[in-house]
């Protein structure tokens, strides 16, 4: 099955002290101690997020390890990805991430390794990528639309309780038809999709929820998602 795992915002980077959604992401894989892959391109390949991504995933009893494309250690990117138990992809600016993976051909690797098992997930630009379309503040001024890989079918906000302009703008723009109807996730919510289709929508906080925004006979409608709370 192809597990992709999207979160609006918490895990490792927003909430150390809450590393509820980072463990549900593991667990997914059935494996006492998985290989976790930290992907930081949207951040510029930040130090300080891929060091506290290994003192978080050390720390949960994983197989840590970071791939850098301004200094790869291997040439055989496709080998060592698929080798992946888990590929997780931090937050930051998603069209420069997008343009430099496509740059080293990531998409077709990151879709194999997914048919083949390898859990993907991550936050912000780690959780808008993977869908048709995501909302973004890539460009300076107003959050604007973005073209993503498509693994995922519809659109996606992160940070929709978090950030005063994302609720407004992702609902005028999929009401405008700038989106196509898909998923906003508050921060410390995620969502779980299992062959392109959603499972289940958990949190780390008790607030926070998922929703599902379309256009129905030009009206805008935001359905709450049903949300486990991992924290009880």
């Amino acid at each position: 099955m192809a597990h992709i795992i999207a979160m609006g915002g918490g895990g490792f980077s927003m909430e150390p002290e809450n590393l509820a959604l980072d463990r549900y992401v593991i667990a997914q894989t059935g494996k006492p101690q998985p290989k976790v892959c930290f992907l930081a391109q949207a951040s510029g390949e930040s130090l300080d997020y891929t060091v506290n991504f290994y003192n978080a995933f050390n720390q949960l009893g994983c197989h840590a390890s970071h791939l850098s494309l301004f200094k790869p250690h291997t040439a055989d990117l496709n080998s060592f990805l698929l080798g992946q138990d888990i590929i997780y992809v931090g937050g930051g600016n998603t069209k420069s991430m997008l343009a430099l993976w496509r740059e080293w051909e990531l998409p077709d690797i990151l879709k194999r390794a997914n048919e083949q098992g390898t859990v993907l997930a991550g936050i912000s630009a780690g959780s808008i990528c993977w869908f048709e379309r995501g909302l973004t503040d890539s460009i300076p001024g107003d959050l604007t639309a973005l073209p993503c890989l498509g693994f995922l079918k519809g659109s996606c906000t992160p940070h929709y309780d978090g950030e005063a302009q994302r609720r407004p703008s992702y609902q005028g723009l999929v009401g405008s038809g700038a989106l196509i109807a898909g998923y906003a996730f508050d921060d410390g919510a995620a969502g779980h999709f299992v062959d392109g289709e959603l499972k289940e929508v958990v949190s780390s906080r008790p607030h926070a929820k998922g929703y599902h925004v379309s256009l129905n006979e030009g009206k805008v409608l935001e359905k709450v998602l049903e949300t486990r709370y991992l924290n009880k």
